[in-house]
């Protein structure tokens, strides 16, 4: 291994903590060592969608690991340069592209040319972000960034069939600070219940859960019966679109749970944020620290110090030069700041 080697113990945090490394380590070209991967987790190590993030970001860069074994808690990685081209991966089960996908991005956005990646298993995984938040919240934010980057939904994938399918274009572009610091005007809001391979009412119930809670309008609810080949699965998303960011909450169905408590997850997501004043909400705010760090600046308000929000920091700060300064400015606002050592 180099001798430029960061060290992390991977029981600050779970799978993100290897994700924001690999992202890190490709960009920096520093090797990384990470030990007691996923540590806390009831199944600790590195699964399926864990182990083909490590498998990607070894291909794109030409990398030396060793540990790449499902199950294992320490991998090295020692990476080369970075290459952009046509690639595709497989995870095999219903694990997350978008992780794999968020894992890649940062370091095709320094490629020397563009990219098309591919990723297939299951695109709306209720332990991770679904296709449509990277579509809506986040990759938006990136673009605005200056980042030049599209995503297509090819082919819906559900736990526990998988069988999804994500494409990723990326056009290599250098990224700049962004500070939100207000919502703005309030452009939208709807609500929609994708299902597969479920009885209608599932999601009948659900979009009126969300009309009698959220005073939604027939208008703002929308049912996606998609083809049984693609279930069974069902997801209820929120979507509220501000002038300056647009959030989206989803609950996901699981054997056991009602139609009602599905739509009552997303619901209680969203409004904790809507009534905390905070402009982002606690999942966009873990994915926008890194491109922040990459842009060398930018600020956001979020309702809490999280655990993940804490642990991407420490992950970031070993290997850029930037630090993060948070500070509270009421019960239900923290305010998070980015800024470059180097300057």
């Amino acid at each position: 291994m180099k001798q430029d080697v960061i060290e992390l113990d991977g029981a600050i945090g779970g799978g993100q903590v290897l994700r924001s490394a690999l992202s890190l380590s490709m960009l920096t070209g520093k090797a990384l060592r990470i030990s007691n991967i996923r540590a806390r987790r009831s199944r600790s190590g590195l699964m399926r969608q864990h182990l083909t993030a490590v498998q990607a970001a070894a291909q794109v860069c030409g990398a030396r690991v060793r540990g790449a074994e499902l199950g294992s808690q320490v991998l090295d990685f020692e990476p080369g340069p970075i290459r952009g081209g046509d690639y595709r991966f497989a995870i095999g089960t219903a694990g997350s592209c978008t992780l794999v996908l968020q894992t890649l991005l940062p370091a095709l956005l320094q490629a020397p040319e563009p990219s098309r990646v591919t990723v297939t298993g299951g695109t709306h995984n209720p332990l991770a972000p679904p296709a449509d938040f990277l579509q809506q919240s986040w990759l938006p934010q990136l673009r605005r960034m200056g980042a030049q980057v599209e995503l297509q939904l090819l082919r819906h994938g559900f736990v526990p069939a998988g069988g999804g399918e994500l494409e990723l274009l990326v056009r290599p572009s250098p990224l700049q600070p962004v500070h939100l610091q207000e919502r703005g005007a309030l452009l939208g809001r709807r609500a929609w219940a994708l299902s597969a391979g479920l009885p209608e009412h599932v999601a009948e119930r659900e979009l009126r859960r969300v009309g009698n809670r959220l005073g939604l309008s027939r208008e703002e609810l929308q049912d996606v019966q998609l083809d049984e080949q693609y279930g069974p699965g069902n997801v209820l998303l929120l979507e509220f679109a501000y002038e300056h960011l647009t959030e989206l909450f989803c609950g996901f169905a699981q054997n056991g749970l009602r139609a009602e408590s599905v739509a009552d997850a997303a619901i209680d997501q969203a409004r904790e944020w809507l009534a905390s004043g905070a402009v982002v909400a606690e999942c966009l705010a873990d994915q926008l620290l890194l491109p922040m760090a990459l842009a060398g600046g930018g600020s956001f308000t979020t309702p809490r110090l999280t655990n993940h929000l804490a642990s991407n920091i420490q992950v970031i700060e070993a290997f850029l030069p930037v630090r993060f300064q948070t500070r509270s400015l009421g019960e239900q606002v923290l305010h998070v700041e980015c800024r470059s050592q180097d300057r």
